[in-house]
């Protein structure tokens, strides 16, 4: 069996921080796996994704992303506060003579809509960001963007997830940090790579990280960026942990100098695709 078809269905890649490399490990990894599998790369980090500016996709399709937003009749409303009281995100507040909605609070659950004895409440779709997808040299592109002054990015980051193509490899490129987008994007993840750097406040960061993937049961490994030979702190932590590092990304300046070109570093330089190569050997590897 070619051991490109056992690496893991779903493969999220995260970080406890910003600034640790995430990107490069998703974006570098894809280009080196399309090579010998379908594979999707899902640029989750709505709030600034950049996947693009290394993969450089020809973006074919785009759409909008909305959440039901409550409208109330006036004339029908005798505001008994029954809406209000059922909001768990105070995104209404009534008020003598009218109901006041907080577009930005609102979730679109629904609950006031349930709630309202006269049925005074409608909804409307309100757009909160979008979707684009396209390709990039083999690489099946997909990304979100949330607009300016939203909060919702969750909502984003489960549309672009119910879109994962169902064959193949799916990288996704999870949001730092273990807030709520960031459990969203890796909750379906097969397998977890949480990227982190050689520094206290990287093991700081792995160890929340680590703490989040572990309480949702998922299967992790951890790949140390920019390592350098003397500083073995993550390993270590990982041996207590029993927790696989999968990979040791060295320091190396012509990597930054790439990086901040938008090139991907395995097309820059011939030892970060050996790097890479060894990544996704040991991951198919651990599929087995």
């Amino acid at each position: 069996m070619n051991i490109w078809s056992r690496v893991p269905a779903v493969i999220a890649v995260a970080s406890g921080k910003g600034g640790t490399g995430k990107t490069t490990v998703s974006t570098n990894l894809a280009r080196v796996l399309s090579g010998r599998c379908a594979v999707q790369y899902i640029d989750c980090d709505v709030e600034e994704p950049n996947g693009h500016l290394f993969l450089r996709p020809q973006l074919t399709q785009k759409r909008d992303v909305t959440v039901p937003l409550p409208v109330i009749d006036e004339e029908l409303c005798f505001h008994c506060g029954a809406c209000t009281g059922a909001c768990q995100f105070n995104a209404l507040a009534e008020f003598p003579g009218f109901t006041l909605v907080l577009p930005e609070l609102c979730h679109g659950c629904g609950a006031c809509l349930h709630a309202c004895p006269r049925r005074a409440i409608t909804e409307r779709e309100r757009v909160i960001g979008s979707l684009e997808r396209g390709h990039a040299d083999g690489i099946a592109f997909l990304q979100g963007r949330i607009n300016v002054g939203e909060v919702l990015s969750p909502v984003i980051v489960r549309e672009l997830i119910s879109e994962r193509a169902r064959e193949g490899t799916v990288l996704i490129d999870a949001p730092p940090g273990a807030s709520c987008p960031a459990v969203q994007a890796i909750r379906q993840a097969h397998l977890v790579l949480l990227v982190t750097e050689p520094t206290p406040f990287g093991l700081n960061d792995l160890e929340i990280a680590v703490e989040m993937t572990a309480g949702m049961g998922l299967r992790m490994g951890v790949v140390v960026n920019r390592a350098v030979p003397e500083d073995t702190r993550v390993e270590r932590f990982c041996g207590e942990r029993g927790i696989p590092v999968f990979a040791r990304i060295p320091e190396d300046r012509r990597v930054a100098k790439a990086y901040s070109r938008g090139v991907l570093a395995v097309d820059a330089l011939p030892e970060a695709r050996v790097w890479f190569e060894s990544l996704a050997q040991t991951l198919a590897e651990a599929a087995a």
